[in-house]
């Protein structure tokens, strides 16, 4: 096992935060992921990077999830289950699908991070989330090293959410994810954000699993920063889900407020407008900033620290809640 010191994780996380590993390695096996666990009492678990805000150096010795590979495992005359390892880019893994002609991914094009993260944020976009193509995962449990499958019950997904953010926080290691995909007969969503309108000016009709991933990348790239050219987690905050009456009662004084509903007793409010109404859309703080496009995203203008985009989150939700009245959560991972 090949331990590094001292390392930057900046080119390691989305935000491009230069903060310090004391001690660092890469695992593309499970074999040397168990060997590491058996040897090693204070970890910290480093996949893509793309959810996280680290505020600090770090002192445990981080691990890189780095397993690769895509494997399909079983098929029905309909359906087709693939193996993904943890360390497989998920924007890349989704292109895999639809080369192959395989549906249910393909509103969830270019969301930055890689494939095990996904079931712990429960990654979602355009009216789908992951856990609707989700059949169950791999893990090894920290503490025995033993291998655990998780079916899509024991997850117990909810918006942005799994058991693994709440009480297996930091107990498991997601080694790979097996989705169930259609071959054929596929289920399109069209109806959510501007994908029907997009793909009406496309003079498109009967669109295919391609177009509707076509589509969502063209929208993503217009409203949202590459990582790859400026710092970003994506979506920093969770968009909050009200109750109807709640709703009602902000409706009154804040006529234009737009809202997706959820269920009769509850609407979801897109956080990025409570954001932009508090003036905080294209506002700059140093190199800590919003998104000139998106308020729900905040960026690096540079050299940016963690806690600078942390004291920066305070503020929005403090505003947020002093005019709204609604307590805007953090949707990534602080360290």
């Amino acid at each position: 096992m090949k331990i590094q010191h001292n390392i930057s994780l900046k080119n390691y996380n989305t935000f491009g935060i230069d903060a310090i590993a004391s001690r660092f390695t890469s695992v593309n096996s499970i074999a040397k992921l168990i060997d590491i666990l058996t040897t090693e009492q204070n970890i910290f678990i480093l996949g893509g990077g793309s959810n996280l805000l680290l505020t600090n150096d770090l002192a445990p010795l981080t691990l890189h999830i780095d397993l690769k590979g895509i494997d399909i495992v079983d098929e029905t005359d309909n359906d087709i289950f693939i193996k993904v390892q943890a360390g497989e880019n998920w924007h890349e893994f989704v292109l895999w699908c639809i080369e192959h002609d395989f549906g249910g991914l393909e509103n969830l094009s270019l969301i930055p991070g890689n494939v095990g993260a996904s079931p712990i944020q429960n990654i979602g976009a355009y009216g789908v989330e992951m856990k609707d193509c989700f059949h169950k995962l791999n893990t090894i449990e920290i503490a025995t090293q033993k291998s655990h499958v998780f079916t899509k019950d024991e997850c117990n997904f909810g918006y942005r959410n799994s058991v693994f953010k709440n009480e297996l926080k930091g107990k498991y290691i997601i080694t790979s994810v097996i989705f169930k995909l259609t071959k054929k007969n596929h289920k399109l969503n069209a109806s959510y954000g501007a994908i029907q309108t997009e793909l009406e000016k496309r003079g498109i009709n009967s669109p295919t699993i391609k177009d509707i991933s076509d589509v969502v990348i063209d929208i993503r790239n217009s409203k949202l920063p590459n990582p790859k050219e400026i710092g970003n987690s994506g979506s920093f905050f969770k968009n909050p889900v009200i109750s109807t009456d709640k709703f009602q009662e902000l409706k009154e004084k804040h006529q234009t407020i737009p809202s997706y509903k959820i269920s009769e007793a509850e609407v979801k409010i897109p956080a990025g407008w409570l954001i932009e109404q508090c003036g905080f859309k294209g506002k700059r703080f140093g190199d800590a900033g919003v998104h000139e496009k998106q308020a729900l995203v905040l960026v690096n203008y540079g050299n940016a620290t963690g806690q600078e985009f942390y004291t920066l989150a305070v503020l929005i939700q403090q505003k947020v809640s002093e005019i709204f009245g609604i307590e805007l959560a953090i949707e990534v991972n602080v360290v």
